[in-house]
């Protein structure tokens, strides 16, 4: 209450003109935060909730609840620990693309606040592998495990993507539990043509083949490597995904990401980019209940889209997810979200 009350409006009075100053303002306060143990404690013991029943282990990962942050909320790996200790049971940093990009200009966020929704079109905006590893090295790591979403550089032709996945995942592979591979952005030129059947066959079989190799050399289990899709694809589209995604050993499957879609909103607009938020529920609840219908068990998962409170969760775990993630909810609701979702599904 305090979040919607006092801190919410604050925010969005000083990032009027730029919704992203708001974000910006919130991770620099999170990076320092997350150098000092005792105020990661304190946070912690004030949004986590701890229960042994929420606890789950999904390919090959242990999770101590099932609620997730989203890929994109902190790009640069800066703030892990202090999102950490916000009560999440994982997070999905980045995307990181193998050169570093500024992204696309801005303003690249619109608040669409009467429809719990959100308008993106950041373009990747990271430091580079190089950066974000030398930066991973230096803090801690956090308590719970912590993916990493890899993407393609704006300024790499298409038929060099896969050098520049395979680039990133060497980097960060000592800093992840496991992998998302990134082909469902709108915001990038080109990469949502990686979704195709051959092309997503090709990235996908480099990417798992490069997690076997590495493993070898360091006498290890291969990290798990996840596909995040968009919610825009046909179902036809789907069951290519599918398909691959069987014969590549591919671990999880993320439905979904943003949408191109403005159903749902009420305020017309022109705006380019991602659509997130409540609006997406329902397209990405029906993707995710074919998913698990049609793959019945043989890969786990994630619900994405549109979960605002505890009843969004059920229902994505009703469809069948193994895990969730939010993202816009966190922006609108706060972080007390996290544990008013775990407290319930506690009670189940």
């Amino acid at each position: 209450m305090l979040y919607k009350a006092l801190i919410r409006p604050v925010m969005y009075r000083l990032s009027a003109g730029d919704p992203e100053d708001a974000h910006h303002w919130l991770m620099n306060r999170l990076a320092w935060i997350s150098h000092y143990p005792a105020l990661l404690k304190t946070i912690e013991v004030a949004n986590a909730y701890n229960s042994p029943s929420l606890a789950r282990d999904v390919f090959g990962v242990h999770f101590p609840n099932p609620i997730g942050l989203a890929g994109g909320f902190d790009k640069n790996g800066i703030a892990l620990p202090g999102l950490a200790a916000m009560g999440f049971g994982f997070i999905e940093a980045g995307t990181v693309t193998r050169y570093a990009q500024p992204g696309n200009e801005r303003p690249r966020i619109f608040r669409f606040s009467e429809n719990d929704a959100l308008i993106n079109r950041m373009g990747f905006p990271n430091d580079g592998a190089d950066a974000i590893a030398q930066r991973l090295s230096r803090l801690p790591r956090p308590s719970i495990p912590i993916g990493w979403s890899i993407g393609k550089s704006k300024v790499t032709p298409q038929e060099e993507a896969i050098e520049d996945y395979l680039y990133s995942l060497h980097k960060l592979h000592d800093f992840s539990n496991f992998f998302t591979v990134n082909v469902s952005s709108p915001n990038t030129p080109g990469l949502r043509k990686l979704q195709d059947k051959e092309p997503l066959d090709r990235l996908l079989h480099a990417v798992v083949q490069e997690t076997q190799s590495i493993a070898s050399e360091k006498v290890t289990t291969p990290k798990p490597v996840l596909v995040k899709i968009a919610p825009d694809l046909t179902q036809e589209q789907i069951d290519d995904v599918i398909e691959v995604c069987l014969a590549r050993g591919i671990r999880g499957i993320i439905a979904t990401n943003t949408t191109l879609s403005r159903e749902g909103l009420t305020r017309s607009t022109s705006e380019a980019g991602g659509l997130s938020g409540r609006p997406l529920h329902t397209r990405s609840l029906e993707i995710v209940r074919y998913l698990c219908k049609t793959l019945d068990g043989r890969i786990p998962v994630i619900g994405v889209g549109g979960i605002f409170g505890p009843d969004d969760a059920k229902r994505m775990f009703d469809a069948g997810a193994s895990l969730i993630q939010i993202y816009t909810s966190f922006i609108y609701e706060g972080p007390g979200i996290v544990k008013q979702i775990s407290k319930v599904l506690d009670r189940k």
